[in-house]
């Protein structure tokens, strides 16, 4: 069984970790590509689009449905990797401050 009062006590320092957290994560970026690499999508912590790199050889009129479809596969990949990165990040900057209640989702708190 854990302390309850121990466990509100580290409320003010889980407060002041995730935001250093969120802080660290909003200067993170990531790639994703698509296309073996023909289509890059730079995305920040942020979970914005920062930058699209195109390879010229794909900019023919004949392959503007594949374009856009890479360019698809290449912001979500990017998305992807930028939601596993914020979470493995906010858990590193959080660990061992609370305990693993059985049942307790923190998911919603990004950790």
């Amino acid at each position: 069984m854990f302390d309850m009062m121990k466990m509100m006590g580290k409320l003010g320092e889980v407060k002041t970790r995730m935001a250093e957290a969120q802080e660290a994560i909003s200067k993170l970026e990531v790639t994703g590509e698509a296309g073996a690499g023909m289509v890059k999508a730079r995305m920040n912590g942020s979970k914005r689009l920062t930058g699209l790199e195109i390879d010229p050889s794909l900019c023919q009129p004949q392959d503007a449905e594949m374009l856009r479809d890479l360019l698809i596969a290449a912001v979500n990949n990017a998305a992807s990797k930028m939601e596993d990165l914020s979470k493995e990040e906010m858990k590193k900057r959080t660990e061992g401050l609370l305990p693993n209640i059985p049942g307790m989702d923190l998911g919603a708190f990004g950790i």
